[in-house]
């Protein structure tokens, strides 16, 4: 699963490149940009260039999501950071736990088969999307109310939720699984038949978007997690449900 030196080389120089392209474009902090690197480094030089490609394509959605409609979310003070860039706690927040599994399908390949990391992998990523979409463009949209009362709450609440954002947390889950299985299959990474990954990458992505909210609203919103913790756990949950759909569907991780 490593890469060759040569490889290896490669695949940093090009995290490195990408990392430069988005602090100069400000889509993230400088400390962010560099943190980013150090995850992706290993990422793409212990699973390979697909991994770091559905990483890379997450970022670039994530970032025209932030940006579409920014000056409205300024007016209304729910920008993400101050020109729309994104810091270490949302970068810590969305990649330590992709590298996690990564490390984990490597030192314990027992533990985590290549074909179980790329779906958990996916999933991971497919909530990151789904979180994201819903938040950006379920802002816009208004008509929030709260996951567990149903009252109205105003834009941008934690554990706030409309029926466009969960329209777009699903668009959100689905286009980073399919993209996942598309990557995978032409890099052959090996993966599981491609209706399970399906399956498993936008109910665990849209579940997990949905656990997100719940803890917004719980725990972020009385003080107990900030948001970037609250994406963490959420993305953990994630993890955990793809790992159980795969037993359920009879793969071992």
């Amino acid at each position: 699963m490593v890469l060759s030196l040569l490889l290896a080389a490669v695949g940093v120089a090009l995290t490195v490149a990408l990392a430069a392209g988005a602090i100069r474009a400000g889509a993230l902090t400088a400390l962010a940009g560099a943190i980013a690197t150090v995850f992706g480094s290993v990422i793409v030089v212990v699973a390979g260039f697909a991994f770091l490609a559905l990483l890379v394509l997450f970022v670039v959605g994530s970032v025209l999501a932030t940006r579409y409609g920014f000056d409205e979310k300024q007016r209304a003070k729910v920008q993400e950071g101050t020109h729309g860039e994104r810091g270490v706690a949302n970068v810590l927040a969305h990649i330590v736990v992709p590298a996690a599994l990564v490390l984990t399908a490597w030192v314990s390949p027992e533990t985590l088969s290549t074909p179980g990391l790329a779906v958990v992998y996916t999933s991971a990523l497919a909530f990151g999307a789904a979180d994201t979409f819903a938040s950006e463009f379920g802002l816009l949209a208004g008509g929030a109310r709260s996951i567990l009362s149903g009252k109205r709450v105003p834009p941008g609440t934690n554990g706030g939720v409309s029926l466009v954002g969960e329209l777009w947390a699903f668009v959100g889950a689905t286009a980073t699984t399919v993209v996942g299985l598309v990557l995978f299959y032409l890099t052959r990474v090996p993966v599981p038949a491609p209706g399970i990954v399906l399956v498993i990458g936008v109910v665990a992505g849209f579940a997990g978007c949905q656990a997100d909210s719940i803890l917004g609203e719980v725990l972020e919103n009385r003080g107990y997690l900030t948001k970037g913790t609250t994406n963490f756990f959420a993305m953990l949950a994630t993890v955990v449900i793809a790992l159980v759909l795969l037993g359920a569907f009879g793969v071992h991780p």
